[in-house]
């Protein structure tokens, strides 16, 4: 997982620095079809660290993991980041992250294959899921231009 770990950190190194590069005003205007802004996929991408650290954590507690799915639609909408102070979302992100690239590095290699459901998703290891964590946050990252092209 040191890879993955380090993968982690050097990407949110690389975005908070671009993050902050943008005016308030960048941070609210629409960048996805759909309509969501880029406060509206960092409060995404703070949720997405919240649930994911609890599945790291409890899979790594447990035998497996059966863990509820994520309505990111409400989440967004109860949330309101978007009425949220940029630096705000920055700061709480950037910090988040680099604290799960910490717990990451230090899945027990014994726990890599724990069976982990989450909603009505089929069964993933804990492997899988850390790792797709990472692709996940570069995926929205690129989106609103906080990350590189792959």
């Amino acid at each position: 997982m040191k890879e993955v770990s380090e993968q982690l950190l050097s990407a949110v190194n690389d975005a908070e620095r671009r993050l902050r590069s943008f005016s308030e005003g960048e941070t609210e205007v629409a960048v996805l079809s759909g309509g969501w802004s880029r406060k509206q996929v960092l409060g995404h991408l703070i949720d997405s660290a919240s649930n994911n650290h609890q599945r790291f954590v409890r899979a790594g507690l447990q035998a497996s993991l059966d863990f509820p799915g994520y309505d990111q639609e409400g989440c967004v909408r109860f949330e309101a980041p978007q009425e949220a102070e940029w630096d705000l979302l920055v700061s709480l992100w950037a910090s988040y992250n680099r604290y799960l690239a910490y717990v990451i590095e230090r899945i027990p290699a014994a726990k890599l294959d724990t069976i982990c459901r989450v909603g009505s998703g089929e069964p993933v290891t804990l492997s899988f899921l850390a790792t797709d964590y990472v692709r996940h946050l570069l995926h929205h990252l690129r989106q609103i231009g906080a990350a590189d092209a792959e």
